[in-house]
């Protein structure tokens, strides 16, 4: 659906993107990860039709995206002061998203209302930071659209709400199927709803790939460190603490049967990473770790 070639983009001297590859498929749920001044944001205003790389393609379905009327009304993106019209009331905005999207389903944009308890009749600019969050991601589920974007989606949201709105997208993304980014720093509480994977880095696309095979590479290994280090020579260490003789080591590499079987006999005991801790250790600065 969505191709990227070459793509970079700079504010001024400060370099932000810098050849960006990446394909995106319908029907999928993506997890876009980085630090703070990644390129997420300015990545998805890219994709989102409402900013102009400097140089490199983008497609949608083929044809350019820019000044494209397919891809504007295809693609939603629901963004932290996303709402020009806060003096509007929250109703006459859910009008013009109507209007806006071709997909939007009004009869599934009342019972979002109903689910989130929110006061329609309100001005935006009067509402909590979390009920204005609410009325970006009513919009975004409502618009169905085909490429659907949510940049940091529970910001002022409590964990209910939060965990609602994740419950929410996932019946939706299973009944009405379509494409979805979402960026966030509260990567534990999404893991699950992530099909692929997305981590920026350096300006460039760090990695990409489906969870279960990102997740299946990222070790913790606890024990005595030569015990460790004599079974996994060679491989990509990305974290270590040592205690004395003993260590924890975060390992980012494939361990076999044998491996497995070789550390648990020399009482190393193995955990999964879960996601989280592995972007963090990822997206370090680590080239003088070992293992490297």
């Amino acid at each position: 659906m969505i191709e990227i070639r070459n793509l970079s983009k700079s504010y001024g001297k400060t370099k932000v993107l810098t050849d960006i590859f990446l394909n995106l498929e319908d029907n999928k749920i993506y997890g876009l990860l980085g630090r703070n001044g990644a390129g997420k944001t300015t990545l998805l205003n890219i994709v989102a039709n409402q900013l102009k790389c400097d140089a490199g393609e983008l497609k949608y379905d083929g044809e350019d995206i820019y000044e494209n009327s397919k891809a504007v009304e295809n693609i939603c993106l629901v963004r932290e002061k996303s709402i020009p019209v806060d003096d509007d009331k929250v109703k006459r905005i859910f009008d013009m998203a109507k209007t806006l999207y071709k997909d939007w389903d009004e009869e599934y944009k009342e019972y979002l209302v109903k689910e989130f308890s929110l006061n329609v009749k309100k001005k935006y600019r009067k509402l909590s930071r979390g009920n204005q969050t609410i009325v970006g991601l009513i919009i975004g589920l409502a618009s169905r659209a085909r490429l659907t974007i949510f940049d940091e989606p529970s910001l002022g949201l409590d964990a209910a709400y939060r965990y609602k709105f994740y419950d929410l997208l996932l019946e939706d993304a299973e009944k009405n199927p379509r494409a979805v980014i979402i960026s966030t720093h509260l990567i534990d509480e999404v893991t699950n709803l992530f099909e692929e994977v997305i981590i920026l880095k350096e300006e460039k696309v760090y990695l990409k790939g489906e969870v279960s095979n990102i997740v299946e590479k990222g070790y913790f290994l606890n024990g005595n460190y030569e015990n460790i280090l004599s079974v996994i020579k060679g491989k990509n260490i990305i974290h270590k603490e040592e205690f004395g003789a003993s260590a924890v080591v975060g390992l980012f590499d494939l361990l076999d049967g044998e491996e497995k079987a070789l550390l648990k006999s020399r009482n190393v005991e193995i955990s999964p990473m879960p996601l989280q801790k592995l972007f963090v250790y990822l997206t370090e600065n680590n080239s003088k770790k070992e293992g490297h």
